[in-house]
């Protein structure tokens, strides 16, 4: 009888980033999506920030789950443990493809977001471990790539498909491909990372733990009074956050097999990878808001302008992603990152100088700029990260700097949300908003509304201009953890 046939590495990889690309997809496909749902489910307009619970609830899903996923992975084998995720990501998208209302269609989101979230790590442990230490590097850049492509086509894919089907499609095309997904793991080895023992196991009451105090968290950071500071709701959910956290640490160290091990947080590599993943993620959200905000408002472009002004930038970022990893093996991590965060710097810095006149081709090559730069410490932070802590908790690992981007990005949007605000009130106060006047010529009443509406269109170019200024200081602090990264290289990897 001959040996089981056996998945090629390159075949894995390829697998394991379409997985990636597909559950990235379901991030953002709903975005456009959202007033058909609306409409179909009687959602009222005035409701639209109770709707945004459809959006929010997978991000919030996907974030708080995935550690404890990772881990389990890391011990129960990763093509099991992945395979199990994408029947649960299935049931949950059909969930959401009958959800015959907004309660039942928010908690089917949920259930979609916890085995979606679990492809990324899970797949980046698989990638890593098929291929040889000196490709590694490439693997990761393919999965981190793959991701960054779904969520950046999300919006495209989804409008697109209701152009010619109803929305629930958007769902239930997600079926066939995550059967054939699950029909190519099958001949993928059941590899684990295994445990500090003999008898590997997983930390359940530390998992729920976690998941509480990153849900608690991710809760109180999305919250614009926690810059505002007219509400208290924000700083109780942060104290309640670091409460859980504390009682975490302290399970965590009597634990003989903890959820997440000492070594992470006893290790400077693995520390400087997610404080640098946490500032990219406030430069990145910053970056992604303004840019189609600044073409709608000041600008005055259409929507879809705006759109094809951002996918200047997003087109970039998986590119990036894998030219990175082809850097990796080469230069090594600390170049590649700090390179990568310069460019982002540069073209952020250079985004402020754009004008109402500004040309397409200063706007490609700028905002290329910076996206080609987000992409390219996508994999260094990944690498360095699992180098840092070693096999046994590498997919718990990634996770976390998967989490750590997330908890940037959430991070960010709610303080540019609240300091945006009182920044315009700030730019705007001298401007006094014309009335006509008692028997005023229509020529002095009329050059007055031109005056108003120049200082109100400087005013928002000047607000725009410093949210850019606010992401190149975001990417400019990464640069201190960044300086702390540097991959151990093994001699079969220098000899390879």
């Amino acid at each position: 009888m001959g040996r089981p046939a056996v998945l090629p590495p390159y075949a894995a990889l390829a697998l394991v980033g379409l997985g990636a690309f597909v559950t990235a997809l379901d991030q953002t496909v709903v975005v456009t999506a959202l007033p058909s749902v609306m409409l179909d489910l009687r959602i009222p307009l005035v409701e639209l920030d109770r709707a945004s619970w459809i959006v929010t609830a997978y991000l919030l899903g996907y974030t708080v789950a995935m550690p404890v996923v990772a881990r389990i992975a890391d011990v129960y084998g990763y093509s099991r443990t992945y395979k199990a995720s994408l029947v649960v990501f299935t049931v949950g998208t059909c969930l959401v493809a009958v959800s015959p209302n907004f309660e039942w269609i928010v908690g089917a989101r949920v259930v979609q977001a916890v085995g979606g979230g679990a492809t990324v790590p899970i797949g980046m442990a698989i990638a890593a471990g098929s291929l040889s230490r000196r490709q590694q590097g490439l693997a990761l850049g393919v999965v981190g790539a793959s991701a960054e492509a779904g969520s950046m086509l999300g919006p495209a894919y989804g409008g697109a498909i209701i152009e010619w089907l109803d929305w629930r499609w958007i769902f239930w095309l997600n079926v066939p491909q995550a059967a054939a997904l699950f029909l190519g793991l099958m001949w993928l080895p059941n590899r684990s990372a295994g445990g500090a023992g003999p008898s590997p196991r997983v930390d359940y009451l530390g998992g729920c733990l976690l998941v509480a105090a990153l849900l608690v968290l991710s809760l109180a950071l999305s919250r614009q009074s926690l810059f505002q500071l007219t509400s208290p709701f924000p700083f109780l959910a942060l104290a309640g956050a670091l409460g859980l956290l504390a009682v975490l640490a302290l399970l965590e160290s009597r634990t003989r097999q903890p959820l997440l091990t000492p070594v992470m947080f006893r290790s400077l590599g693995f520390v400087s990878a997610n404080a640098t993943q946490l500032l990219v993620g406030i430069s990145l959200v910053v970056a992604m808001v303004t840019v189609p905000l600044l073409a709608h408002t000041v600008m005055g472009k259409d929507p879809l302008t705006g759109a094809m002004w951002l996918l200047r930038m997003t087109a970039a970022v998986p590119v990036g992603a894998v030219v990175g990893g082809l850097l990796l093996g080469r230069v090594g991590v600390r170049p590649v990152t700090l390179a990568g965060l310069a460019m982002v710097v540069a073209g952020m810095l250079l985004a402020t100088r754009w004008d109402l006149e500004v040309s397409d081709l200063e706007l490609t090559l700028h905002l290329a700029l910076a996206g080609s730069g987000f992409g390219l410490v996508l994999t260094p932070i990944v690498a360095h990260a699992l180098d840092s802590v070693g096999e046994d908790y590498r997919a718990t690992a990634a996770s976390l700097v998967v989490v750590s981007r997330m908890l940037g990005m959430t991070l960010g949007l709610a303080a540019l949300s609240a300091w945006g605000i009182g920044h315009f009130q700030a730019l705007t106060a001298g401007l006094e908003f014309p009335i006509a006047r008692m028997d005023e010529p229509a020529a002095e009443f009329a050059a007055r509304q031109a005056e108003y509406s120049g200082q109100l269109t400087g005013a928002g170019l000047t607000l725009f201009h410093d949210f850019f200024r606010v992401s190149a200081g975001a990417a400019l602090l990464a640069i201190a953890p960044a300086l702390a990264m540097r991959r151990r290289r093994n001699r079969a990897e220098v000899e390879g």
